[in-house]
């Protein structure tokens, strides 16, 4: 048991080293220079705000050869003010950006999350990912991706929900970490397993299936990546070795299904 859980964590590092791999770079670089030069933007427009809103709070003062003393106090007093309320801008910056990249990072590189997954495939296969079944309408496929979000999201609430509540019940609310931190690492499994399922055509409660059987490997490989992005700077770069990660896991899986067959 003990066993699956640890080597889940393997594929975590294992899609790590493969980030840097030919053909898997530019799936892994763009989305990454994404959300950099928007959390710059973002950065940018907060900076601009915020020098608005000191000059309404703290008016530069404008010396004069009356104001004395007094006048000499407040100029420094405001200076000081700013020059403190600067760094706790920039600090709290630096906390929004820490606690909101990975969940921008994973809406804005999910348009190249199937193309890496569906790269990293064939990179350690040799051969391209298997495709779901065709021939259905746009329409159709279009109302079943759908259905299958909104399954994930209930699937997800009616996990999570139970969970919060668990925080505000005395003497329960001490193991609620330890249940949030598994719901996370489960989340992130089926959430990444998705992109090298979803290739092959496979729907949510199918994937949730294969998930289950495997639980603590896809545990033990969610616990890794959670434990990344919670690391700064090492989040830049969690969202694709997750992706990797989650398809060299799947891919592993159906090798040792197909041995033994």
């Amino acid at each position: 048991m003990l066993t699956d859980f640890l080597h889940g964590i393997t594929y975590v590092p294992q899609g790590f080293r493969l980030l840097t791999a030919q053909g898997l770079r530019r799936f892994v670089l763009l989305p990454i220079a994404v959300n950099v030069l928007v959390f710059a933007g973002l950065l940018w427009w907060g900076a601009e705000w915020f020098h608005t809103l000191l000059l309404w709070l703290l008016p530069p003062a404008i010396p004069s050869e009356h104001s004395g003393a007094l006048g000499q106090l407040l100029t420094f007093l405001e200076g000081t003010i700013r020059w403190l309320l600067w760094p706790l801008f920039l600090l709290a910056a630096v906390v929004v950006m820490f606690y909101t990249f990975t969940a921008l990072a994973n809406l804005i590189g999910s348009p190249f999350n199937s193309l890496l997954s569906a790269r990293v495939e064939q990179h350690a296969t040799g051969a391209p990912p298997l495709q779901g079944p065709k021939g259905k309408a746009f329409l159709a496929e279009a109302i079943e991706a759908i259905m299958d979000e909104l399954r994930k999201i209930v699937y997800f609430a009616l996990l999570g929900i139970p969970l919060l509540v668990l925080f505000i019940i005395p003497v329960v609310q001490v193991v609620a970490p330890f249940l949030w931190g598994l719901y996370g690492a489960w989340i992130i499994a089926l959430e990444y397993g998705d992109y090298p399922l979803g290739n092959r055509g496979i729907p949510f409660r199918e994937q949730r299936r294969i998930t289950h059987q495997h639980r603590l490997l896809h545990l033990g490989f969610g616990a890794g990546v959670l434990c990344m992005t919670i690391i700064p700077f090492v989040n830049l770069v969690a969202m694709p070795t997750a992706v990797i990660g989650a398809t060299l896991l799947q891919a592993d899986l159906r090798s040792r299904t197909t041995q033994a067959a």
